[in-house]
């Protein structure tokens, strides 16, 4: 951590599609080893399968997965007196969409389809009806930090 000053925020430029920084960042998680443009075309890709499977707009359908996979709550470990408590905290706004983006990119990767774009589509599809392992990951998140409750008051 720094001492002096805190890290500047990065801006980062809306994508040429829809003109959303969401899915500029969305995109920036899905991308490995720098390939930009690999990445993009996944996404958009994924895009038009949700299209073609729900008759909706697909970036309808992705802002909505997002909004509905942001966890509220979380537990963090403090340690107080040799004791470990998980205390319940409520999650910054930056870091509930941090944890939605890559819930929603872990979880399309272990799904069972053909391609990159087909398991993004189909996780978000599901996501964004309130279905499928990100929103149970975010259940349980959330279940998890209730259950801890009792700790509120070691907060820091």
């Amino acid at each position: 951590m720094a001492r002096r000053r805190a890290a500047e925020k990065r801006k980062l430029n809306p994508d040429y599609k829809h003109g959303d920084v969401i899915v500029t960042q969305f995109i920036n998680y899905v991308m490995g080893d720098g390939k930009r443009t690999l990445a993009e075309r996944m996404f958009y890709q994924a895009l038009d399968i949700i299209q073609d499977r729900t008759g909706q707009e697909g970036i309808e359908i992705f802002r909505n997965a997002i909004r509905n996979v942001q966890p509220g709550l979380e537990v963090k470990s403090r340690r107080i007196g040799g004791a470990t408590y998980q205390v319940p905290i409520e999650v910054k706004p930056s870091r509930r969409m941090q944890l939605a983006m890559r819930w929603l990119i872990g979880f399309s990767r272990s799904r069972n389809d053909n391609s990159f774009p087909e398991k993004l589509a189909a996780e978000l599809i599901a996501a964004s009806k309130n279905e499928g392992p990100s929103i149970k990951k975010r259940e349980d998140t959330h279940r998890m930090a209730e259950a801890n409750r009792a700790f509120a008051h070691c907060r820091w």
